[in-house]
C-alpha cells in the first residue's frame, strides 16, 4: 500500500457498541471509498490494459432462476411499438438479481444509520443514491486475486459451495504467488469460482433454488475489514452472492456492515471473471483497466454491475 490519505484501520473510531470502525466525516459521503478513484489510479488502470482485450464481467439477467435470496425473477417481454419497430419491457427487475454493486444505501448500522450517519431512510437514499456513482462512472486498475488457481496450484481443497472462509492471510498468499502489489485506489477482485461452478452445475440440471444459503467468501471478521481498509481498495468485487461467506461465524458478525455503512466501500457481487481469469494467467499479468457504468436511477440503493475488464 502507498499514498495513504486517511486514517490507518486502527485509528479510526469506533460506531457504537456494535465493534466495528467508521470512516465517516473522512471520505465524502456519497462516494466513499470510490473517492480513491483520482487521476493518478484511473492513469494506472489504463496502463494496465496491454493487449486491448475485453471481458464482460455481468452474468446474464437470467443466469439466477429462480434469483437468489427470494427476489423476483426479471419479467421481459419484445413488443411491436409501430410497423418495423420494436422495443423491450422488463417488469419486476430487482438490479440485484444478477451480477450486481450494492450501494451505500442497501445497508445501515442498526441505530446508527447508513454511511455518513445518516439515520432518516428517504434522506439516506437521496445522499447515496447509486445515480452518483452513475454520473463519474467507476473506472480504475483492477486487479484480479484467483483464489481457484492459487488453491489448485498449491493441492488445498477448495469448495465454492461449503462455505469456506478466506481470510487476509489466504488473500496474501494469492498475491504473492501472482506477484501482485496493490496501490491506493486499486479495485480488487477475488475469484472463488462459484459463478462458474454455479452455471455448471445449473447447466447438469441441478437443483439450484438453495444455492444462496450456503457459499464460500471473505471473513467478515476484522482484520478482513482492516485489511481491505488499509490497502487502499476503492471497491470490492466478487463472483459470489454476497462478498462475504455464508451462513459464516457468528461471532466474525457481518462483513457487509463492517463495510458498506461503516467504511463506506463499494461492492459488487456475482461478477464473471473466469474468461478475464485464463486470460490474466495466459499473460502471467493480473491487472487490468476495470469500468462499470452503474444505473442512473435516482434513489437507488443497487445497481446492475455493467463492468468491463479491459486486458
Amino acid at each position: 500500500m502507498t499514498d495513504r490519505r486517511e486514517p490507518s484501520y486502527d485509528e479510526l473510531p469506533e460506531l457504537g457498541k456494535l465493534g466495528v470502525r467508521h470512516s465517516w466525516g473522512m471520505l465524502p459521503t456519497e462516494f466513499g471509498t470510490l473517492h480513491r478513484l483520482d487521476e493518478a489510479s484511473v492513469t494506472r488502470g489504463v496502463q494496465s490494459a496491454s493487449t486491448g482485450r475485453t471481458f464482460g464481467l455481468s452474468l446474464p439477467l437470467s443466469t439466477f432462476e429462480p434469483p437468489l435470496f427470494g427476489r423476483p425473477s426479471v419479467r421481459h417481454e419484445t413488443f411491436e411499438a409501430g410497423r418495423n419497430t420494436f422495443e423491450d419491457k422488463i417488469d419486476s427487475f430487482n438490479p440485484q438479481s444478477a451480477s450486481q454493486w450494492d450501494g451505500l444505501g442497501h445497508v445501515r448500522a442498526r441505530e446508527h444509520g447508513y454511511y455518513g450517519g445518516i439515520t432518516d431512510d428517504a434522506e439516506a437514499w437521496n445522499a447515496l443514491s447509486i445515480h452518483r456513482w452513475a454520473r463519474r462512472g467507476i473506472v480504475g486498475r483492477g486487479v484480479l486475486l484467483d483464489v481457484v488457481r492459487h488453491f489448485e496450484r498449491t493441492g488445498t481443497e477448495w469448495d465454492p459451495f461449503a462455505g469456506s472462509i478466506l481470510g487476509v492471510t489466504d488473500l496474501e498468499a494469492v498475491a504473492d504467488g501472482q506477484g501482485v502489489t496493490f496501490e491506493r485506489g486499486d479495485i480488487l477482485c477475488v475469484r472463488t469460482g462459484w459463478a462458474g461452478e454455479y452455471r455448471a452445475h445449473k447447466a447438469a440440471g441441478k437443483d439450484m433454488s438453495t444455492a444462496g444459503d450456503r457459499f464460500s467468501g471473505l471473513s467478515a471478521a476484522e482484520p478482513m475489514a482492516r485489511f481491505l481498509w488499509d490497502s487502499g481498495f476503492a471497491a470490492v468485487c466478487t463472483d459470489n452472492p454476497a462478498v462475504e461467506s455464508a451462513p459464516g461465524n457468528r461471532e466474525d458478525g457481518s462483513l457487509h456492515r463492517r463495510l458498506i455503512p461503516a467504511l463506506g466501500f463499494a461492492l459488487a457481487e456475482l461478477l464473471d471473471f473466469d474468461d478475464l481469469a485464463s486470460h490474466c494467467a495466459e499473460r502471467g499479468r493480473w491487472d487490468f483497466l476495470f469500468t462499470a457504468a452503474p444505473l442512473p436511477l435516482e434513489g437507488a440503493v443497487s445497481s446492475p454491475a455493467n463492468a468491463v475488464a479491459i486486458a
